[in-house]
């Protein structure tokens, strides 16, 4: 099947085929139809599968099939949890709307305001919008949403994670009653499941990858190792294997810092990205990635969202997530589009108890190689919790998403 199969017009695909694409990828086989079909959209599609495409795609070809006879109003509303998938998603909809007559742009937080303000008032047809820029647009009676006609939650579970669910409450109490919902996410928690149903009718479900399942595409390896000795190991996998673009979890800001100087110091050249650096050093710290003048980009859960490297070929957890999802996504990064990706993990025995919740959580066990030279002390062994620390491990598992919002939130909004 190709594009043209899909009931895009020429316009479309003529944007299409500039970018190199002849064949459009699962998700976008199912979800473009159904998006033109104008029914809501339920879509479980993991990172890497084109699910950007899957809806700019038929958002474009919409508003051409329905062009508005008054002035320019927002009637497409893209709503992603960072600043780095907002200009991600804002990239696609420039890049396959070319060709079309209409305006699109870009609002999130940390950077000015007025340049975004002056945008919106020469009128827009398309908006890309992190939540708590928005609603800063909307008191600011700088921002009309009673004429959209579409809303996109694009990794909506993200959204979720990072404490945005009252902040997108009063958003779509600003939208019209009658309007497309799109709901993409990578993973159907519960929440997801409550979210799904009080915002889509009848929705048509699309599901690309199984449930909280990783990709087929990535290969996935446990080292273990004494915590002690991680960045060595670290620094000998990146020069013995000769990898030129990793991408390094780790799971604090201050850790991501540290561990960005010892690779430096090592004549590996490293950037840190997280929620404290400014848009533009994160900006700045992408691109020079993506150009390869950084071999190593050392970033945090919430920074790497929107990271967008159709062929980046490493993924490393420098430490595991506290929560097993948060390994679905990590490793989502790797793999993409039909590309062979490797995921690796270094696993102190203080993580075991974390790398059992994930492999529950993927339905697999992952398979583990001591790297010579790097065998972990069997004299070793974790700290015994105390009951309350179980306990209280316990319920932050439980409760995790929750009681990371509002941490996560206070960063997430200034998105």
């Amino acid at each position: 099947m190709s594009f043209s199969n899909l009931g895009l017009s020429d316009p479309i695909l003529r944007a299409i085929a500039e970018q190199g694409y002849s064949e459009p990828t699962p998700v976008q086989k199912q979800a473009i139809p159904v998006i033109l079909s104008q029914k809501d959209v339920l879509a479980g599609a993991q990172t890497g599968t084109g699910k950007t495409a899957g809806f700019t795609l038929p958002l474009l070809q919409q508003l051409s099939d329905n062009p508005s006879k008054s002035k320019r109003h927002v009637r497409a509303l893209v709503l992603t949890p960072t600043r780095e998938l907002a200009a991600q998603v804002g990239e696609s909809v420039a890049t396959y709307g070319k060709y079309l007559p209409f305006k699109s742009t870009v609002i999130y937080g940390g950077v000015g305001i007025n340049p975004q303000i002056a945008t919106l008032k020469k009128g827009v047809d398309i908006l890309v919008a992190t939540p708590g820029r928005l609603l800063d647009l909307v008191n600011q009676k700088k921002l009309d949403l009673s004429f959209v006609e579409t809303l996109v939650l694009d990794e909506a579970d993200r959204m979720l994670d990072m404490g945005f669910i009252n902040d997108i409450k009063k958003i779509l109490a600003l939208l019209p009653k009658k309007r497309q919902n799109l709901l993409f996410s990578a993973t159907f928690s519960d929440e997801i499941k409550k979210l799904a149903d009080s915002l889509l009718n009848t929705p048509a479900l699309i599901e690309v990858a199984r449930r909280n399942r990783t990709s087929q595409s990535v290969a996935q390896l446990v080292y273990p190792v004494d915590k002690g000795r991680k960045r060595e190991l670290l620094i000998h996998v990146i020069k013995k294997g000769k990898w030129k673009q990793v991408l390094v979890f780790t799971r604090t800001k201050h850790g991501a810092n540290r561990l960005s100087e010892q690779l430096g110091k090592k004549g590996i050249t490293s950037a840190a990205i997280h929620g404290n650096k400014s848009q533009g050093a994160r900006t700045k710290a992408l691109a020079d990635f993506k150009s390869g003048a950084v071999r190593v980009l050392v970033a945090t859960d919430i920074a790497a969202r929107g990271i967008d490297i159709d062929q980046l070929p490493h993924v490393v957890n420098f430490e595991l997530p506290n929560v097993p999802e948060d390994y679905v996504h990590r490793i989502g990064r790797t793999g993409r589009a039909g590309n062979e990706g490797e995921a690796v993990s270094l696993v102190c025995v203080e993580e075991h108890e974390l790398l059992n919740g994930i492999e529950k959580l993927i339905k697999r066990k992952i398979d583990k190689t001591i790297v010579e030279g790097f065998e972990p002390d069997p004299m070793i062994v974790p700290e015994p919790k105390k009951k309350d620390q179980r306990n209280n491990s316990r319920r932050r598992s439980r409760n995790s998403k929750r009681d990371s919002s509002k941490k996560q939130s206070q960063s997430a909004k200034r998105a």
